[in-house]
Protein backbone atom coordinates (compact mmCIF):
# COMPACT_ATOMS: atom_id res chain seq x y z
CA UNK A 1 0.00 0.00 0.00
CA UNK A 2 1.19 3.20 -0.85
CA UNK A 3 0.42 4.82 2.51
CA UNK A 4 2.31 7.80 4.79
CA UNK A 5 4.27 6.62 7.25
CA UNK A 6 1.89 6.70 10.11
CA UNK A 7 2.69 7.46 14.01
CA UNK A 8 0.26 7.56 17.13
CA UNK A 9 1.81 9.69 19.44
CA UNK A 10 -0.12 10.33 22.17
CA UNK A 11 0.45 11.49 26.27
CA UNK A 12 -0.99 9.44 29.01
CA UNK A 13 -1.15 9.17 32.79
CA UNK A 14 0.21 6.26 34.23
CA UNK A 15 -3.02 4.23 33.95
CA UNK A 16 -3.44 5.01 30.17
CA UNK A 17 -5.82 7.65 31.09
CA UNK A 18 -5.66 10.23 27.61
CA UNK A 19 -8.44 13.05 28.94
CA UNK A 20 -6.71 16.54 27.87
CA UNK A 21 -7.79 18.65 31.00
CA UNK A 22 -6.24 15.79 32.62
CA UNK A 23 -2.63 15.65 31.26
CA UNK A 24 -1.80 19.03 30.95
CA UNK A 25 -1.51 19.20 34.72
CA UNK A 26 0.80 15.67 35.01
CA UNK A 27 4.57 16.40 35.39
CA UNK A 28 6.26 15.44 31.77
CA UNK A 29 3.97 17.70 30.09
CA UNK A 30 6.17 20.35 28.67
CA UNK A 31 8.07 17.88 26.67
CA UNK A 32 4.88 16.50 24.62
CA UNK A 33 5.61 19.33 21.76
CA UNK A 34 9.46 19.62 21.59
CA UNK A 35 9.23 15.55 20.87
CA UNK A 36 6.30 16.30 18.49
CA UNK A 37 8.64 18.58 16.53
CA UNK A 38 11.38 16.24 16.63
CA UNK A 39 9.21 13.53 14.92
CA UNK A 40 8.93 15.43 11.89
CA UNK A 41 4.96 15.06 11.49
CA UNK A 42 3.92 17.84 9.31
CA UNK A 43 0.48 16.74 9.04
CA UNK A 44 -1.82 15.38 11.38
CA UNK A 45 -5.07 13.53 12.04
CA UNK A 46 -7.44 14.26 14.72
CA UNK A 47 -11.10 12.81 15.40
CA UNK A 48 -14.44 14.54 15.75
CA UNK A 49 -14.68 14.53 19.15
CA UNK A 50 -11.07 16.44 19.34
CA UNK A 51 -11.61 18.75 16.50
CA UNK A 52 -14.90 19.63 18.12
CA UNK A 53 -13.31 20.36 21.69
CA UNK A 54 -10.08 22.31 20.26
CA UNK A 55 -10.11 23.08 16.73
CA UNK A 56 -13.52 23.46 15.11
CA UNK A 57 -16.12 26.45 15.55
CA UNK A 58 -18.58 26.14 17.85
CA UNK A 59 -21.95 24.57 16.21
CA UNK A 60 -22.87 22.25 13.72
CA UNK A 61 -23.85 22.00 10.09
CA UNK A 62 -27.18 20.73 9.39
CA UNK A 63 -28.26 20.14 5.77
CA UNK A 64 -31.67 20.90 4.69
CA UNK A 65 -31.50 17.83 2.67
CA UNK A 66 -29.43 14.96 3.88
CA UNK A 67 -29.43 12.67 0.69
CA UNK A 68 -25.71 11.37 1.07
CA UNK A 69 -23.44 12.63 -1.70
CA UNK A 70 -23.06 8.49 -2.87
CA UNK A 71 -19.45 8.36 -4.49
CA UNK A 72 -15.68 8.99 -3.67
CA UNK A 73 -14.21 12.66 -4.19
CA UNK A 74 -10.87 14.07 -3.68
CA UNK A 75 -11.06 18.05 -3.33
CA UNK A 76 -7.50 19.79 -3.08
CA UNK A 77 -7.49 23.50 -1.88
CA UNK A 78 -4.49 24.04 -1.08
CA UNK A 79 -0.51 22.23 -2.35
CA UNK A 80 1.20 23.02 1.63
CA UNK A 81 4.83 21.65 2.21
CA UNK A 82 4.30 22.99 5.65
CA UNK A 83 1.91 19.54 5.67
CA UNK A 84 -1.86 19.80 6.86
CA UNK A 85 -4.29 19.90 9.86
CA UNK A 86 -6.33 16.67 9.13
CA UNK A 87 -9.85 16.01 10.34
CA UNK A 88 -12.18 12.75 10.53
CA UNK A 89 -15.93 13.69 10.35
CA UNK A 90 -17.48 10.64 8.93
CA UNK A 91 -21.24 12.73 8.19
CA UNK A 92 -19.62 15.94 8.05
CA UNK A 93 -21.21 18.48 10.89
CA UNK A 94 -18.08 20.46 11.93
CA UNK A 95 -18.04 24.13 11.43
CA UNK A 96 -14.80 25.71 9.96
CA UNK A 97 -13.31 29.59 9.26
CA UNK A 98 -12.38 30.12 6.15
CA UNK A 99 -8.86 28.45 5.89
CA UNK A 100 -6.60 30.86 5.05
CA UNK A 101 -7.74 32.31 8.56
CA UNK A 102 -5.65 29.25 9.85
CA UNK A 103 -1.87 28.30 10.18
CA UNK A 104 -2.26 25.25 7.88
CA UNK A 105 -4.44 23.88 5.56
CA UNK A 106 -7.06 21.44 6.70
CA UNK A 107 -8.19 18.58 5.11
CA UNK A 108 -11.55 16.95 5.93
CA UNK A 109 -11.85 13.06 5.77
CA UNK A 110 -15.90 11.81 5.37
CA UNK A 111 -17.63 8.71 4.42
CA UNK A 112 -20.03 9.16 1.44
CA UNK A 113 -22.42 9.55 3.60
CA UNK A 114 -21.89 13.41 3.98
CA UNK A 115 -24.13 15.55 1.71
CA UNK A 116 -23.53 17.46 -0.78
CA UNK A 117 -24.40 21.13 0.98
CA UNK A 118 -21.78 20.19 3.02
CA UNK A 119 -19.17 19.66 0.43
CA UNK A 120 -20.14 22.90 -0.89
CA UNK A 121 -19.91 24.30 2.49
CA UNK A 122 -16.22 23.49 2.52
CA UNK A 123 -16.10 24.40 -1.05
CA UNK A 124 -16.90 28.18 0.26
CA UNK A 125 -14.56 28.10 3.30
CA UNK A 126 -11.90 27.08 0.61
CA UNK A 127 -11.18 23.63 2.75
CA UNK A 128 -9.94 20.14 0.65
CA UNK A 129 -11.53 16.78 1.80
CA UNK A 130 -11.55 13.05 0.71
CA UNK A 131 -14.81 11.55 0.49
CA UNK A 132 -14.45 7.76 0.71
CA UNK A 133 -16.10 4.49 2.18
CA UNK A 134 -19.62 4.04 1.85
CA UNK A 135 -21.24 3.70 5.22
CA UNK A 136 -18.04 4.25 7.17
CA UNK A 137 -14.63 6.45 6.23
CA UNK A 138 -12.49 3.57 4.48
CA UNK A 139 -9.28 4.77 6.06
CA UNK A 140 -6.77 2.95 4.22
CA UNK A 141 -8.34 4.35 0.59
CA UNK A 142 -8.09 8.02 2.97
CA UNK A 143 -4.51 7.28 3.80
CA UNK A 144 -3.38 6.35 0.17
CA UNK A 145 -5.12 9.20 -1.02
CA UNK A 146 -3.11 11.73 1.60
CA UNK A 147 0.14 9.99 0.08
CA UNK A 148 -0.77 10.35 -3.66
CA UNK A 149 -2.95 13.21 -4.05
CA UNK A 150 -1.74 15.51 -0.78
CA UNK A 151 2.09 14.37 -0.92
CA UNK A 152 1.35 13.44 2.83
CA UNK A 153 4.55 11.28 4.05
CA UNK A 154 4.56 11.04 7.66
CA UNK A 155 1.36 11.74 9.51
CA UNK A 156 0.35 11.52 13.22
CA UNK A 157 -2.51 10.19 15.19
CA UNK A 158 -2.37 12.95 17.72
CA UNK A 159 -6.56 12.23 18.49
CA UNK A 160 -8.58 10.41 20.72
CA UNK A 161 -9.27 7.18 21.68
CA UNK A 162 -11.92 6.36 18.64
CA UNK A 163 -9.63 7.59 15.73
CA UNK A 164 -6.35 6.05 17.51
CA UNK A 165 -8.68 2.36 17.75
CA UNK A 166 -9.91 3.01 13.86
CA UNK A 167 -6.50 3.32 12.36
CA UNK A 168 -5.17 0.24 14.75
CA UNK A 169 -7.94 -1.64 13.32
CA UNK A 170 -7.24 -0.53 9.66
CA UNK A 171 -3.72 -2.24 10.45
CA UNK A 172 -2.45 1.34 9.15
CA UNK A 173 -0.15 2.25 12.51
CA UNK A 174 3.77 2.06 11.22
CA UNK A 175 4.42 3.41 15.41
CA UNK A 176 3.44 3.91 18.74
CA UNK A 177 4.88 6.20 20.94
CA UNK A 178 3.63 6.72 23.93
CA UNK A 179 4.73 9.69 26.80
CA UNK A 180 3.71 8.87 30.03
CA UNK A 181 3.62 11.42 32.99
CA UNK A 182 4.46 10.90 36.39
CA UNK A 183 0.62 10.89 37.53
CA UNK A 184 -2.23 8.70 38.14
CA UNK A 185 -5.81 9.47 36.79
CA UNK A 186 -8.07 6.73 38.15
CA UNK A 187 -11.19 7.44 36.63
CA UNK A 188 -12.88 4.34 35.04
CA UNK A 189 -15.18 6.27 32.57
CA UNK A 190 -12.30 7.84 31.33
CA UNK A 191 -10.85 6.87 28.06
CA UNK A 192 -7.70 5.14 27.25
CA UNK A 193 -5.48 5.68 24.24
CA UNK A 194 -7.55 2.48 22.46
CA UNK A 195 -10.93 1.37 23.49
CA UNK A 196 -12.10 -1.78 20.99
CA UNK A 197 -15.54 -2.40 21.09
CA UNK A 198 -16.50 -6.10 21.52
CA UNK A 199 -14.18 -9.17 21.37
CA UNK A 200 -12.28 -7.88 17.83
CA UNK A 201 -9.36 -10.33 18.47
CA UNK A 202 -8.49 -12.28 21.79
CA UNK A 203 -4.55 -11.71 20.52
CA UNK A 204 -3.11 -8.57 21.68
CA UNK A 205 -0.61 -6.75 18.80
CA UNK A 206 2.76 -7.40 19.67
CA UNK A 207 5.01 -4.45 19.10
CA UNK A 208 8.78 -3.98 18.92
CA UNK A 209 10.39 -2.20 21.33
CA UNK A 210 12.50 1.06 19.85
CA UNK A 211 13.58 3.05 22.42
CA UNK A 212 12.60 3.82 26.13
CA UNK A 213 14.19 7.18 27.53
CA UNK A 214 13.05 9.13 31.26
CA UNK A 215 12.95 12.36 31.82
CA UNK A 216 13.90 14.37 35.06
CA UNK A 217 10.07 14.95 35.54
CA UNK A 218 9.61 11.33 36.22
CA UNK A 219 7.57 11.26 32.44
CA UNK A 220 9.01 8.24 30.69
CA UNK A 221 8.51 8.41 26.79
CA UNK A 222 7.89 4.39 25.28
CA UNK A 223 8.39 4.18 21.17
CA UNK A 224 7.36 0.63 19.52
CA UNK A 225 7.32 -0.35 16.02
CA UNK A 226 3.98 -2.40 14.72
CA UNK A 227 6.01 -4.54 12.77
Amino acid sequence: MNKPYIICYMMTSIDGRIDCAMTEQLPGVEEYYPLLEQLNLQSVVSGKTTAKLELAEVGEFTARNPTPVGKEIISKKADSKAGYDIIVDTKGSLLWKNDTQYDKPHIIITSQLVSPEYLEYLDGKSISYIVTGKKQIDLARAAEILRESFGVERLGVVGGTTINTSFLDAGLLDEVIILIGAGIDGRAAYPPIFNRQGEISPVPLKLNLIEAKSYDSGAVLIRYRTN
